[in-house]
């Protein structure tokens, strides 16, 4: 599933090739029919990111919400526009380019209420200027979970998937096991600090990049890693390979239904 980074991305590209055009707006599948019938012939206002779900806000108090979950995907191109290819379920035509939507979790149209609605669900979104980073500290540690479900629980953070989650609390060498509960103020105030950093140069470069300048592969003169996800990382699929700092091998467990990856040393228990 994409994570935050990727989303905010999208934001600001589909703002880039269609904010203030009148939009054609229909759904190829049909799944998406009634919806599009709502929006259709409407300017586009803005685009929008927080956490893992996309918004296209549209004239008359509209907004398109889009959320891919682990198989949607965008496509996009310019004129002519191609005939529809697969299970389009929306399909945006501007001036001078296109875009189709495959495969996501939702696609609706929304009120103010409803997107309200969905916003309140969400915790801070690291991404964003308005992120109430004390009132997800807050949330994070009155509880007794482990900080690395916390991390995925996007009423907590949203937009911090598994790559983020499981990096950054190497990064600080805090187990991945620790009670929200024993996560001080100021430990939350620099993990906070760490993953916003890390998500905003995730939209800058394209990819998920969390070693520090001394571990890149041509610093420790080693070959770069090869994963279908791209990205310089620690420990997030490295299980058996040593670790880049102290050369004891990445483990791997189920938590929270995910995969958590850490290095035992780095990241002791307490």
């Amino acid at each position: 599933m994409p994570e935050g980074h990727t989303i905010h991305r999208l934001a600001i590209r589909h703002r880039e090739l269609f904010a203030g055009q009148v939009l054609r707006i229909g759904s190829p599948q049909g799944r998406f029919a009634a919806g599009a019938q709502l929006v259709d012939g409407r300017g586009l206002l803005d685009t929008e990111a927080y956490g893992k779900h996309l918004f296209h806000h549209y004239e008359g108090d509209l907004s398109v919400h889009v959320h891919l979950g682990l198989y949607g995907k965008f496509t996009d191109g310019v004129p002519p526009v191609p005939e529809p290819v697969g299970q389009v379920r929306m399909r945006i035509v501007g001036e001078r380019h296109w875009l189709d939507l495959r495969g996501p979790t939702a696609c609706e149209v929304f009120d103010p209420a409803q997107a309200q609605l969905l916003r309140d669900r969400l915790g801070a979104d690291p991404l964003r200027d308005d992120a109430d980073a004390g009132a997800a500290g807050l949330r994070l540690r009155a509880s007794t979970k482990p900080v690395f479900a916390l991390l995925l629980d996007q009423s907590v953070v949203a937009g911090c998937g598994l790559i983020y989650a499981n990096e950054v609390l190497f990064r600080l060498g805090l187990s991945p096991l620790t009670p929200g509960r024993s996560i001080s103020a100021d430990c939350w105030d620099e993990l906070w600090t760490d993953l916003r950093a890390l998500m905003k140069e995730g939209v800058v470069r394209g990819r998920i990049d969390t070693v520090h300048t001394e571990h890149t592969p041509e610093a420790m003169q080693r070959a770069p890693r090869i994963d279908r996800h791209g990205g310089e990382v620690y420990v997030y699929r490295r299980t058996g390979q040593p670790c880049l700092i102290c050369g004891t091998e990445i483990a791997r467990g189920p938590l929270a239904g995910r995969n958590l990856y850490w290095c035992p040393t780095c990241q002791p228990a307490r």
